[in-house]
């Protein structure tokens, strides 16, 4: 098929998307993130990074998985920073969406619908097993979900939930396996 100068002028400027990597704490959503942008790279993609400043975890400047997989990354205080910062990628990834603001998902859209692939991570539940920030609605402008399962550490079946193991009911309180462990809904609810 030919596409005159004007349709494919059409196709490159809304030819974005949203892909969403989502599941439970040690399901591997960074690492699959760190995965899908490695690849962008090596399609010679030009690919910028982002992650909440909150997220004091890791090192400040880049992505790490569980797996000490990591790539470099800015951290930003909002999501309309993502926006200013752009600078011109074919494709963004954006890591721990649940830390983000409910702009983030305007920001999703506003980018792929400037022909840009917006690759976003993050966790579905909070501690709680309620939808954690602007998931929920990433996910129903998403193109595409990949639900990732990590394995409930009690029984060793999939697991969805994250399971809080110290007694601190914040909805927010950064932390790993000292922390948290994955399991599975009967394991998580007994």
């Amino acid at each position: 098929m030919v596409f005159s100068e004007e349709v494919f002028k059409r196709k490159s400027e809304f030819g974005g998307s949203i892909e969403l990597i989502c599941g439970s704490m040690f399901s591997g959503k960074t690492e699959e993130l760190i995965r899908r942008l490695n690849r962008a790279r090596i399609a010679k993609l030009k690919v910028e990074i982002f992650s909440p400043k909150a997220d004091t975890r890791f090192v400040e400047d880049a992505l790490v998985s569980h797996n000490a997989s990591s790539i470099s990354s800015t951290p930003v205080d909002s999501a309309s920073a993502i926006l200013l910062l752009a600078n011109g990628a074919n494709v963004i990834g954006i890591d721990e969406a649940q830390f983000f603001d409910n702009e983030l998902p305007e920001v999703c859209n506003a980018l792929a619908n400037k022909g840009i692939r917006v690759i976003v991570a993050g966790l579905d539940m909070d501690f709680k097993g309620r939808p954690f920030g602007p998931m929920p609605a990433i996910m129903a402008i998403a193109e595409s979900v990949t639900k990732l399962q990590a394995v409930c550490v009690q029984c060793g079946n999939p697991a969805l939930y994250s399971y809080r193991l110290v007694p601190d009911d914040a909805r927010i309180l950064l932390g790993e396996k000292e922390s948290y462990e994955p399991r599975c809904r009967i394991c998580y609810h007994h």
